[in-house]
């Protein structure tokens, strides 16, 4: 089986936690998953979300929940404000990093929910094989929505409906905003320090602010895109429906 390894490091109050994922590299999914004997806290039914397409007869666990497990073990010790010097390790790249407790954990549950197998969160997977640590709202939302449309090119050629609106993405990042305020509450209830919960909050951002950019904002990132609507570009198209003789 092949793997795609990410690694975090956490360095903080004398204290260092190294949290290894290990992804299949055929479905983006977690191979080193936690043990079957997972807490109470983290069966499917507990703080379910709404919108959870799982059936509890064959998911006794969230899929999700399952995946922090460990995480918040490791991180109940910590406040989310608390300063640490973050590693973050890939095949392509390690990004060092001094930031907050909550901050580094986020950017670890990004990686996480979207691997975990939750159907919700499954649409990341692109962004998580070709994760950016600790990237920002402005870096996540351009990946998001260039993720997306490429997702509408492939259904495209598929033959599939394509929407070019966004309006999709849109509802993926509500559902998520579901997702999130379940899993907190789920984490709310078992943990002793804040800095998981507020990590998950952290997160929720994004699935706020996604909507609103692709509703009234894309327009503020227009500039970049100027040489595609340049009359150079269209002699470009141009030239390709109708070469020149020889060609």
């Amino acid at each position: 089986m092949d793997l795609i390894e990410i690694q975090y490091v956490f360095k903080f109050n004398g204290l260092h936690e190294t949290v290894d994922i290990k992804l299949d590299a055929d479905n983006l999914e977690l191979v080193n998953k936690p043990a079957l004997d997972l807490p109470a806290w983290a069966r499917l039914k507990f703080h379910q979300c709404p919108h959870c397409s799982l059936d509890s007869g064959t998911h006794l666990f969230c899929p999700i929940a399952g995946s922090l497990v460990d995480v918040v073990a490791r991180f109940d010790k910590i406040l989310s404000y608390d300063e640490v010097d973050l590693e973050i390790i890939t095949s392509e790249r390690k990004v060092c990093q001094r930031t907050t407790a909550q901050r580094g954990i986020s950017s670890l549950l990004g990686v996480l929910f979207s691997a975990s197998g939750c159907p919700h969160t499954a649409f990341f997977k692109p962004m998580v094989r070709f994760h950016l640590p600790m990237a920002t709202p402005q870096e996540t939302i351009f990946r998001a929505t260039g993720m997306y449309l490429l997702a509408q090119y492939l259904r495209e050629k598929q033959g599939l409906k394509v929407d070019s609106e966004l309006t999709g993405l849109s509802q993926i990042y509500k559902n998520l905003n579901v997702l999130n305020i379940h899993i907190a509450a789920r984490l709310r209830s078992i943990t002793q320090t804040d800095s998981s919960v507020n990590a998950v909050i952290m997160l929720d951002v994004f699935t706020h602010a996604v909507p609103i950019v692709i509703e009234d904002h894309l327009e503020e990132i227009l500039y970049l895109f100027k040489p595609y609507l340049s009359d150079f570009y269209q002699h470009i198209i141009n030239d390709m429906a109708h070469p020149a003789d020889g060609d």
